[in-house]
């Protein structure tokens, strides 16, 4: 079988950042972009636990989809299974910069979350009590102020 795009990545030089993933056309024309956005570094630094990357989707998703200049624009956002990070799903042909200040706000609304997580019900979720509010707290400043704050070129741009 054809190795995919995201296996091609050198994931042993990956350091935490946006990257464009990939860039799909629709049969009606529309562009999709997927981000990486990559929030440790694989192989090299300890993933995100799956019960915060599940917090943070909760919030992420919900902030998204209610952010008034985006939420149009919004496809998907989600965990990665190897859980060093989220995909983001826009419609659109964007890049990293991009969004940098959307997903600024939007980990600063994660790490400042006060309350109950969005959806964290058992009539709203099918696994509502797998989550880690404080460890998706910590998790989001964490990336916002080490990476979102100044990233650098090696942040925004696959390794080649």
């Amino acid at each position: 079988m054809k190795k995919i795009p995201s296996f091609t990545v050198d994931h042993l030089r990956l350091l935490r950042g946006v990257y464009v993933s990939r860039r799909d056309v629709t049969p009606a024309g529309d562009v999709i972009t997927t981000f990486d956005v990559r929030m440790s570094e694989p192989n090299r630094t300890q993933p995100l636990r799956p019960e915060t990357l599940h917090a943070m989707e909760h919030l992420a998703a919900t902030y998204l989809r209610n952010r008034p200049d985006w939420q149009e624009r919004v496809i998907y956002w989600g965990p990665m299974g190897c859980c060093t990070g989220n995909y983001l799903i826009l419609s659109g042909e964007l890049q990293p910069t991009d969004i940098l200040p959307l997903l600024r706000d939007m980990f600063g609304f994660i790490a400042s979350f006060k309350g109950e997580v969005p959806g964290a019900t058992p009539r709203d979720c099918g696994n509502y009590s797998f989550m880690n509010l404080a460890d998706a707290k910590a998790e989001a400043e964490r990336f916002l102020t080490e990476v979102l704050a100044n990233p650098s070129e090696a942040n925004l741009n696959y390794p080649s």
